[in-house]
């Protein structure tokens, strides 16, 4: 009679944590899929001409953002585990699993894209071209939007609605600052185009935002 009683009041531990070593062992691949790479550019896609960069702290507010929106997701499904998402949890898990693959691949497919004017920093190369192939054609931060996704993705596999909540509102945070930083640079190098670019496309959702 006590059995179900326990399974009600038991506090539920993420997925990738207490269903198996598959669901452990894809978390892991999916993590190091999306950081690794991420490491690694951050230490080379860096402007090295001080007199290039337009950057206004904005790279520095990421990386502290970023890794603070992590560690508080990974936290606070550990430490809150009364914010646990209930329903369909294994559903779930591998949705985030799937949205962090299609976030890290929509994040460096748009970094393909712009090739030698992707950088880390906020940065204008000497003939800076207004690229509008690809996702931007719609939108102008298609690698913001795609880390946005694997975000959050990461936070659903995680399955807690605290954690997920607080690692999105740091990035959020931190976009909203880099990207009138990005912006205002770019229409400073390009100056009209760009103005038409922007009145033409969205930010970051297509015919949303």
């Amino acid at each position: 009679m006590m059995w179900p009683q326990l399974l009600t009041i038991m506090p539920l531990r993420p997925v990738p944590f207490s269903s198996g070593a598959i669901d452990a062992l894809l978390f892991a691949g999916a993590c190091a899929l999306w950081i690794l790479p991420e490491v690694v550019a951050w230490k080379l896609k860096r402007s090295t001409d001080l007199a290039k960069t337009r950057d206004q702290g904005s790279l520095n507010l990421i990386v502290l953002l970023w890794w603070g929106g992590i560690a508080a997701d990974l936290s606070l499904s550990f430490l809150l585990p009364h914010a646990a998402i209930t329903w369909k949890r294994n559903l779930v898990f591998l949705v985030g699993i799937g949205l962090m693959f299609a976030g890290s691949g929509l994040r460096w497919y748009a970094a393909a894209i712009l090739g030698k004017y992707f950088t880390f920093d906020v940065a204008i190369h000497s003939g800076q071209l207004l690229i509008e192939a690809g996702p931007y054609r719609y939108i102008r931060h298609p690698s913001y939007t795609g880390a946005l996704l694997t975000l959050l993705g990461f936070g659903l596999a995680l399955g807690n609605w605290a954690g997920m909540a607080v690692s999105l509102l740091c990035m959020g945070f931190a976009y909203a600052y880099r990207i009138p930083v990005e912006e205002s640079a770019l229409t400073a190098a390009l100056g009209e185009p760009y103005r038409q670019y922007v009145r033409r496309t969205w930010r970051l959702v297509p015919f949303l935002f």
